[in-house]
């Protein structure tokens, strides 16, 4: 099993991209071609389950999003969602929480949901904004003492160089969270997925204008690695306690690991 998981390089495989420069390329061409609609559309077509997700996660972690020293890495963060979600949970705590992209368009939406959101600046917790691919993070080693990631993660052309560049900026004993989509099994997996791939694309090309990113995303998921897999390779890539906490029938999980000291 971890013979095979070394020779494999699974990541996002956009059609046409031939290669991992090319397949990050694509994925950021469709993030930005859909930011205007992109918080609609999560909010539409999970029925408004996305936001209870986020919070259950951030969740997760107040124990290190209430010390007041603690450094706090969202990446792939998108418009915000997420990394407004740890914010709230931080409440007076973590005073450092950075939210990472490569989508540009991406970014200003989610500085523009800041302002928007002024009242809460009185708290110590601010959060900034850096253009930036979670392939190659432009920061020290051992940095952090938390990374997340809310439904970007998948996207990465190289999972394993994902995991690793998030072990490499984590201190010892730091925490990583990756929420993302999974595929449910039974009778709720069957409706879901006819959902999935038939019902949501038309209604995200519909609203968005735009069909490549909702004909991509249902492959994305098929193509991501299945749980046990996936803890498989956060364990290689220097996680322990690596566990899986399904969401919503498994619909979508929070995968979770501490990072060896």
């Amino acid at each position: 099993m971890n013979q095979q998981i070394n020779r494999r390089i699974v990541g996002a495989a956009p059609p046409g991209a031939p290669d991992r420069e090319s397949a990050a390329a694509t994925v950021r061409e469709m993030f930005t071609s859909i930011a205007p609609r992109y918080d609609l559309l999560n909010h539409v077509l999970s029925f408004n389950i996305d936001r209870w997700w986020w919070w259950r996660t951030a969740r997760k972690f107040d124990a290190i999003l209430k010390r007041p020293e603690a450094r706090v890495l969202d990446i792939c963060c998108g418009t915000g969602d997420m990394t407004f979600a740890l914010r709230r949970r931080a409440g007076s705590g973590a005073s450092r929480i950075l939210g990472v992209d490569f989508s540009h368009a991406m970014l200003k939406r989610a500085a523009a949901k800041a302002a928007e959101k002024a009242p809460d600046k009185g708290r110590r917790t601010t959060l900034r904004w850096i253009e930036a691919d979670a392939l190659r993070l432009p920061f020290p080693d051992g940095h952090f003492n938390l990374v997340t990631s809310a439904f970007g993660f998948r996207n990465l052309a190289d999972y394993d160089a994902g995991l690793r560049e998030i072990a490499r900026v984590l201190g010892p004993g730091g925490e990583c969270g990756i929420l993302d989509f999974g595929e449910p099994g039974g009778l709720i997996g069957q409706c879901y997925r006819v959902y999935f791939k038939k019902v949501l694309p038309a209604i995200g090309t519909m609203i968005s204008g735009v069909r490549g990113p909702y004909a991509y995303l249902p492959a994305s998921v098929e193509r991501f690695p299945p749980p046990d897999e996936m803890l498989g390779r956060m364990r290689q890539a220097g996680f322990r306690e690596a566990s899986w906490t399904p969401y919503t029938f498994g619909i979508a999980g929070l995968y979770r690991g501490v990072k060896s000291v």
